[in-house]
């Protein structure tokens, strides 16, 4: 089922659809975040970050040079990965993503130029709707992630990211 076409209004509402899901990641969980630029991916790690209990002290900025980002002092660690500026799948090898599956979250911006998620993952697509306006998607490959889509698209029902759906939302 998954989520399709949920819309939040401001980079507020983009980090509290991310911080109903960090409720409800568990180890393992892998999230592979597709958008243009500007449309909010990092934002939505950043809601990520909140929601799992990483202190607000510590700044979560696109690793677009760094390339990974681990962000601690949650339940559970978050990495935070960004391929925008990877030339080649050869140049991921030196990156450690091996050793990093299983070892808390993780989240990869611009997942889609290369297959590096595990087959288990929850793709989240942000779309530019307006100005402020985003429409968030997510599709879980796999059984785990699958009932993780499910249960974050009940939890945005409930009202809990506080934000609308849009035309043939299930969220």
């Amino acid at each position: 089922m998954g989520i399709t076409g949920h819309r939040t209004s401001g980079p507020e509402e983009t980090e509290a659809a991310a911080r109903a899901l960090a409720r409800l990641v568990e180890a393992g969980d892998a999230i592979g975040l597709v958008g243009e630029l500007g449309a909010g991916k990092t934002r939505f790690v950043t809601g990520l970050a909140r929601g799992l209990g990483v202190p607000d002290h510590v700044r979560v900025t696109s690793p677009t040079f760094t390339i990974l980002n681990q962000l601690r002092g949650g339940r559970l660690p978050l990495h935070h990965a960004d391929l925008y500026r990877i030339a080649s799948a050869a140049e991921l090898d030196h990156i450690g993503f091996d050793e990093l599956w299983g070892q808390g979250v993780i989240a990869v911006e611009w997942s889609d130029r290369f297959s590096i998620l595990p087959p288990d993952h929850l793709i989240v697509r942000l779309s530019i709707v307006g100005d402020d306006e985003r429409a968030l998607d997510a599709e879980g490959q796999g059984a785990r992630s699958r009932r993780l889509a499910d249960a974050w698209a009940a939890s945005l029902a409930g009202g809990a990211a506080g934000s609308r759906s849009g035309p043939g939302s299930r969220a």
